[in-house]
């Protein structure tokens, strides 16, 4: 059995490909620089993974479409998933969207999560592949193109946003970081080492992300809707309006509280004792 990956000469194909030798297959990569083309690649290979960026993503499925046959498997390894799964039923092939919620920097797959979108293959196709990732440890969830593009966009699409909001504000005020670390606190010590690790990465990813994911729009204003609601009720120095704000969003989380308060308790006792 072949696998092929194409974009496999990137971090994440460089990631998967001892993940699929593992599993018994000849691994074959195409990129810029390799002589074996994307077509190529395709017409050789049992399954085949496109991981290039988002915004390349369908181009390359549309490249490859016409020489797939019914007894291949077509996936991808894209952040989002309607389109990428759109493009790829135009083939003749099996196919199964899939998503890695990692980064190439794991050291495993190991407790990692993997979001599946089998679109079309049949049963043992869809069993087979995902028992290679559990089978190294991973997670895997089963949802809808539609269903991953609405979470992904709280998951990714929310979560970056208010990462990078925090960094603009924090360069609006012209604050030296170096001056913080003296006042420092664990929480912004976890909340600044979230700022700096998305911005040591490539800005095109999380601009793909964040700008075409459709349901992204409407997740972002409902959350510059809800900052401004707050800083409404912290302007008004009423500590009843805030309490009333902070209880509602308090019993919305239910017992992740207490799950968030211990995780970030053995978080922060690590960064202490490290």
């Amino acid at each position: 059995m072949k696998a092929g990956i194409i974009g496999g000469t990137g971090k994440m194909g460089r990631l998967f490909a001892p993940v699929f030798e593992r599993a018994g297959y000849d691994v074959l990569v195409s990129g810029r620089s390799t002589p074996l083309t994307n077509i190529q690649l395709a017409e050789r290979c049992d399954l085949v993974i496109v991981s290039v960026p988002i915004r390349d993503t369908v181009q390359v499925i549309e490249e490859i479409s016409p020489v797939l046959t019914r007894d291949q498997l077509l996936s991808d390894f894209t952040s989002l998933k309607a389109a990428p799964v759109a493009a790829m039923l135009k083939s003749e092939a099996q196919v199964i969207g899939l998503h890695p919620l990692f980064g190439p920097t794991v050291q495993s797959l190991s407790h990692q999560t993997i979001i599946a979108c089998p679109a079309r293959a049949q049963e043992e196709v869809v069993s087979s592949l995902l028992a290679i990732f559990c089978g190294e440890g991973a997670e895997c969830t089963i949802a809808t193109p539609d269903q991953h593009d609405r979470m992904m966009a709280v998951v990714q699409g929310l979560t970056h946003f208010v990462t990078l909001c925090m960094a603009e504000s924090i360069r609006r005020l012209d604050i030296d970081i170096k001056t913080t670390r003296a006042f420092t606190s664990p929480v912004y010590q976890i909340e600044l080492s979230l700022v700096g690790r998305l911005l040591s990465q490539d800005p095109s990813l999380y601009a793909d992300i964040l700008q075409q994911n459709p349901f992204v729009p409407r997740v972002l204003s409902l959350c510059t809707s809800s900052a401004e609601n707050l800083r409404t009720i912290v302007a008004s120095k009423d500590p009843a309006q805030f309490s009333d704000f902070f209880l509602a969003n308090s019993r919305h989380l239910g017992t992740y509280c207490d799950e968030g308060m211990k995780t970030t308790d053995t978080l922060i006792e690590y960064m202490v004792n490290r």
